[in-house]
């Protein structure tokens, strides 16, 4: 498509943008740069230059218009990228199943009449429309995963000191993650390069050992996931994968910790004025999770806040060069009637989250790798420690690579 036929289909789309930008489009389809010719779309949570950044929720909505791109917009576009518009996603970025009562929920082009995963929804969706070649999103339990895995596309959770979060609206300082979705690993590795101002190169694929844990994240599954999985491991093993089955100490002891208390504590730090004196704008499950943040103490925080140190720190020492796999997520996208229900929402929630979850506690970089069984899109999940991301973009360019061969 050209770039015309893109936005005019973009304007056509239901409930994927928040904002086009045709003028800003055109201006960058001139520039020059290893990001030339791709498409990109950015969460409703970055910073645009003459937006108002809503992070998809009503309580942001009389603030200034930004007065500059984040820096993870600016250094793509610099770069060459054609940005096109600003992205659905849960308000505040409070959610891992991607609905939004303001702005719509836009349909899984993977599996129409069901949700597109989430926060990155938006995102996710326009990539797997062929909209755009790369979403810039956030993940601080695996929203840029998640999305990746439901819509059958790719994602990329970097470490969280790698790209700036300067200019995008905060759910957790704790645990965000800036990063992109793409149409293949390759095009997650370039973005990520460019935004986190490392070397432009082409990645070598290689094997690496895999670790799938036994005690963590393999329970409560989807039977179509659990068994997609299996006859993933079996023909990478057949493909000369060394894949090891092992229990890990300190995912017990990650089992304890109450992950909640970031997103709760911290999203409350950012925003109680509006908590306080906005209540009737929020999403009624955003607010309803923000309200939790009331049962903890400010010591409480800070024992999670430490707690969570000694646990990156024995992950580090257990996990060494080796990289779990898993699936990305337990389950299937659920139908847009399955989380209507707000019980069945917060059980589906909170399986969405669990595998993800992981890499943005103990401060890893972690992929979401698409692959098929039976016709149904799935992810297969890689999470490695904090620093490793050429290793593990390696990695996951390989196991693309022989997924794609099966």
């Amino acid at each position: 498509m050209t770039l015309q036929e893109i936005l005019d289909k973009a304007l056509e789309t239901k409930s994927v943008f928040t904002r086009l930008y045709p003028e800003k489009a055109k201006e960058d389809a001139d520039k020059d740069g290893p990001c030339s010719g791709l498409i990109m779309t950015a969460k409703d949570l970055f910073d645009i230059e003459g937006a108002v950044t809503r992070a998809g929720s009503r309580i942001l909505d009389d603030r200034p218009a930004a007065t500059e791109d984040a820096p993870a917009v600016a250094k793509m576009r610099a770069a060459g990228a054609t940005l096109i518009g600003s992205t659905t996603m849960t308000e505040l970025a409070y959610s891992g199943l991607g609905l939004n009562p303001h702005d719509g929920t836009a349909d899984n082009p993977a599996y129409p009449g069901h949700i597109p995963g989430g926060s990155t929804s938006g995102g996710a969706v326009s990539v797997a429309l062929g909209l755009a070649d790369v979403a810039l999103g956030s993940d601080t339990g695996g929203s840029l995963r998640i999305p990746a895995a439901f819509c059958g596309v790719a994602g990329f959770k970097p470490s969280q000191s790698s790209v700036s979060r300067e200019g995008t609206v905060p759910l957790s300082y704790e645990l965000d993650s800036i990063g992109p979705i793409g149409k293949d690993i390759s095009t997650c590795a370039l973005a990520w390069q460019v935004m986190a101002g490392q070397e432009v190169k082409a990645l070598s694929a290689h094997q690496n050992k895999l670790v799938v844990p036994e005690n963590f994240g393999l329970t409560d599954l989807d039977a179509e996931i659990a068994a997609g999985f299996e006859v993933l491991v079996q023909d990478l093993q057949s493909k000369g994968w060394e894949i090891e089955r092992r229990s890990f100490a300190v995912l017990e002891d990650y089992k304890q910790l109450p992950v909640w208390h970031f997103s709760a504590v911290e999203s409350r730090r950012s925003f109680e004025n509006e908590y306080q004196n906005k209540a009737d704008l929020f999403d009624p499950r955003v607010r309803s999770r923000m309200k939790r943040a009331d049962e903890v103490s400010d010591a409480d925080f800070d024992q999670t806040v430490e707690r969570r140190k000694e646990l990156i720190a024995a992950f580090e020492a257990e996990l060494g060069a080796d990289m779990i796999l898993l699936p990305t997520v337990a389950i299937l996208p659920p139908s847009f009637e399955d989380v209507s229900v707000d019980e069945n929402y917060d059980r589906l929630n909170l399986l969405a989250l669990r595998n993800t979850s992981l890499a943005n506690v103990m401060d890893g970089c972690s992929s979401s790798v698409p692959f098929s069984h039976d016709g149904r899109v799935m992810g297969a999940m890689l999470v490695s420690t904090g620093g490793n991301d050429d290793d593990l973009l390696s990695v996951s360019l390989a196991l693309e690579a022989d997924v794609a061969k099966s």
